[in-house]
């Protein structure tokens, strides 16, 4: 069997690889005289205080180095795959799947489904378990990976065989047991389908998970999401404010049972159905630190609280770098986010009336208006209703519009055909409250 190539990609500067002259191009071969098979094996090789490494320079000269480090210290190499391994792809048929709901013609890795362990460590996402060999789920136990994020859906082992189309879904949820028994933390996400696995069902998801609790630390109950584009798919129905209002009484009883005999709110509703039901936003202390923040859980309240606290440091400090002239900027967002964005934009232009700052929200066209966040929309969708909109200066827009470390949006349409297009200078935002207050200002 041919051996894996791990070819380093780049090397941190300051870091012990730079020290030892480690360089991009570089081969890892061994460490302490073991293989490396992907990424969990190497994180957890590299934390001893001693390593042993084989590098293969790429005129094929094999280094062997000798390194002495604190424990648990990162080399500070970075690898061409980040999972130092082949991606597996889900083998599952979710009646929810997002990539199932898109337009054909888009580019091609928007249609690559993951359910790869490995990513859930790395990046965050949520796997459902059914992808998992009884090796994977045995590493993670013997390594002590944590925390590991999982797509429950719903605790019906039934139930959740017909949500994925998966016969095997069922017994996936025995893994969430060995998980719990070796102490591995994790965290649960249900995204919620109106008449499947809502209501009585959700219930006993919920009652079912706590049974989990310390280690599994966080639940988040997400809508689905639905575009325009399901057609032969699974017959499934926005959710109405009246069926939100249902779903948060559901949340907040069991968070004060949680809160009660655990001292965590532990299971969370995204802010859709905050918005949905229009109901206020819980405050910062009902997040449990925002454990759940990338699944939308507490996004706005975080959004609104760092803003409000850089406006008033802001203020305190003195504003003397805050231009005296007339500024006109603009903002586009999803509407999700839009009457929040507003409300900030109004309490800076209160403090500053020199500044007329517009928010745009813009309508989904591309996958259809019962989407609403801001991640989903598209350049064309961007241009063709901001086209006609005085824009100002500058047009500020949320980082998550643009793919992971390039400036194109989701229908490969760039930023600087965007720019073109609204003849407009654009700033990309990060996501704090603190940024958005500088691009505003500054």
């Amino acid at each position: 069997m041919k051996k894996k190539q791990h070819v380093i990609d780049r090397i941190e500067p300051g870091s012990i690889a730079e020290e030892m002259e480690i360089e991009p191009g570089d081969i890892l071969l061994s460490i302490n005289g073991k293989e490396i098979e992907d990424v969990f094996d190497y994180h957890y090789l590299i934390n001893d205080d001693y390593l042993e490494v084989l590098i293969q320079k790429p005129d094929g000269e094999q280094w062997e180095l000798e390194i002495e480090k604190d424990y648990q210290e990162d080399l500070g190499i970075e690898f061409e795959n980040g999972l130092m391994d082949d991606y597996k792809s889900c083998h599952n048929k979710c009646i929810f799947c997002f990539i199932d709901q898109m337009p054909k013609g888009m580019r091609e890795t928007l249609y690559f489904k993951d359910d790869d362990s490995r990513l859930s460590f790395l990046q965050g996402n949520y796997v459902t378990l059914t992808n998992m060999k009884e090796k994977d789920l045995q590493r993670i136990i013997d390594y002590k990976l944590a925390p590991i994020n999982i797509s429950v859906q719903t605790t019906n082992p039934e139930l959740r065989c017909k949500m994925l189309n998966n016969r095997f879904a069922g017994d996936a949820l025995k893994k969430i047991d060995l998980l719990y028994e070796a102490g591995i933390e994790m965290n649960g996400q249900i995204v919620l389908c109106k008449g499947v696995n809502d209501g009585e069902e959700l219930e006993r998801s919920i009652r079912d998970l706590t049974k989990y609790l310390p280690y599994m630390e966080s639940v988040s109950v997400v809508p689905v999401g639905l575009s325009k584009y399901r057609e032969g798919l699974y017959p499934l129905e926005p959710f109405t404010k009246e069926d939100a209002i249902k779903v948060l009484e559901t949340i907040h009883k069991w968070q004060k049972v949680c809160m009660d005999s655990h001292g965590t709110h532990f299971i969370h509703a995204s802010d859709e159905w905050y918005l949905l039901a229009e109901r206020e936003l819980p405050q910062e202390e009902n997040y449990d630190g925002y454990i759940q923040l990338e699944n939308g859980v507490g996004m706005i309240r975080l959004l609104l609280d760092e803003f409000r606290a850089a406006l008033k440091e802001l203020l305190i400090e003195g504003a003397e770098d805050v231009s005296k002239e007339n500024h006109r900027r603009s903002i586009a967002t999803g509407y999700l986010a839009a009457p929040f964005v507003k409300q900030l934009a109004k309490e800076c232009m209160e403090r500053f009336p020199n500044y007329d700052i517009r928010v745009y929200p813009i309508r989904n066209d591309f996958f259809g208006d019962r989407i609403t966040v801001s991640g989903l929309l598209t350049g064309q969708d961007l241009e063709a209703q901001l086209k006609t909109q005085e824009l100002g200066e500058k047009l500020l827009l949320p980082c998550n519009l643009l793919r992971s470390g390039e400036e194109v949006f989701l229908d490969d349409m760039t930023l600087d055909e965007l720019k073109t297009a609204l003849q407009v200078e654009i700033d990309i935002v990060k996501s704090s409250g603190q940024d958005l207050l500088e691009a505003m200002l500054f």
